[in-house]
């Protein structure tokens, strides 16, 4: 039950920032900007074979965001092999169709921090440990050593 692929949506804050997928095997798959939708196999056509993908999306004063995106058996495979394919949906059809196949996650969106931004959130006047490349360049010449 199913398809061979899955469109997945791509999105980011901000947008039009360049996309590239790369497979299992390391071979680019897609390059593009968001937003945009790509159509992707579930299945590297070997028996029991999902497909994996990283999607990296980066934009210029931006950080970086690789999101791993991996193919699982769905619940109509399991579900409807018991139910309506019996041993011959489970062991033979799907796993070679690749349509017992879901990608996950369906869908993607980046929100892209600066690459200035830092992880200190305290509003309250209270301290908070940071690692020095998550301060901003700016503001390292302000930084007092405690002894």
């Amino acid at each position: 039950m199913g398809s061979p692929t899955q469109t997945v949506p791509i999105s980011s804050t901000p947008s039009e920032a360049k996309v590239l997928i790369v497979d299992e095997a390391g071979t680019e798959i897609f390059a593009g900007t968001t937003p945009t939708s790509v159509t992707l196999n579930k299945s590297t056509g070997r028996y029991w074979g999902g497909k994996t993908f990283k999607v990296t999306i980066t934009k210029s004063g931006f950080k970086a965001q690789t999101i791993p995106v991996k193919a699982s058996p769905n619940g109509w495979y399991i579900a409807g092999n018991f139910v309506f394919g019996g041993l011959i949906g489970w062991f033979a059809v799907d796993p070679l169709s690749g349509n017992m196949y879901t990608l996950s996650p369906d869908a993607i969106t980046a929100t892209m921090p600066t690459e200035s931004a830092h992880n200190n959130r305290s509003t309250d006047g209270s301290i908070a440990i940071v690692l020095l490349e998550d301060v901003p360049p700016e503001l390292r010449s302000k930084l007092v050593p405690l002894n």
